[in-house]
């Protein structure tokens, strides 16, 4: 039996907004560690993460399993990317920082995890502004180039997290090797289109 892809979206929004139940648990439980404020700007970044390696494993999957079903949900995946990476800059320039733009811009300049997170969150922005299928329509091939940002953006939200960790690199590394091993799966499937 096949399952309709609106009950599956609507699946997958539901899901997406487990990040945020199960912080205002934490929160609501006191189970928020010794430093608050870090715990829930990570929460909300690690998910940012989580969020764009299902993204980028849309096309690999509809590669191998042959079903064209899963970049049906792409697009929302992608908004939820954009989402939580709003959210994680949120908390820290409002929790961590408290709005304080000349800091702000200081440890932007001063730390190289920050600039690079910054930018990564600066290049969704175009991508969530046209991600509806009438941005899709007016910008045509133009649409499919501004797109393949999301490379570099995944890039640079690995970098972010590399570069923020400072003792235990494991988890950063497992997100490293995911994003590879995705980004090498597109490129290959990229070259078959072009053969």
């Amino acid at each position: 039996m096949k399952l309709n892809p609106i009950y599956i979206k609507r699946f997958i929004f539901i899901l997406g907004l487990w990040p945020i139940l199960s912080i205002g648990i934490d929160i609501l439980q006191n189970n928020l560690g010794a430093n608050p404020i870090e715990f829930i700007e990570r929460h909300f970044g690690k998910w940012t993460l989580i969020f764009l390696c299902l993204t980028l494993s849309m096309t690999p999957l509809r590669s191998i399993t042959m079903i064209s079903q899963w970049i049906l949900y792409r697009r929302m995946l992608g908004l939820f990317v954009f989402f939580y990476a709003s959210i994680h800059l949120l908390c820290y320039i409002w929790l961590d920082y408290h709005f304080a733009w000349l800091d702000i811009k200081n440890d932007i300049i001063k730390h190289r995890y920050v600039l690079v997170g910054f930018l990564a969150w600066l290049l969704l922005l175009p991508l969530a502004f046209t991600s509806s299928d009438r941005m899709m329509r007016r910008l045509k091939v133009n649409w499919k180039r501004l797109h393949r940002l999301i490379y570099l953006i995944a890039i640079l939200g690995v970098l972010h997290f590399l570069w923020l960790v400072k003792k235990d690199l494991t988890e950063p590394l497992i997100y490293a090797v995911i994003v590879s091993l995705l980004l090498i799966l597109r490129l290959n499937i990229f070259k078959r289109k072009k053969n």
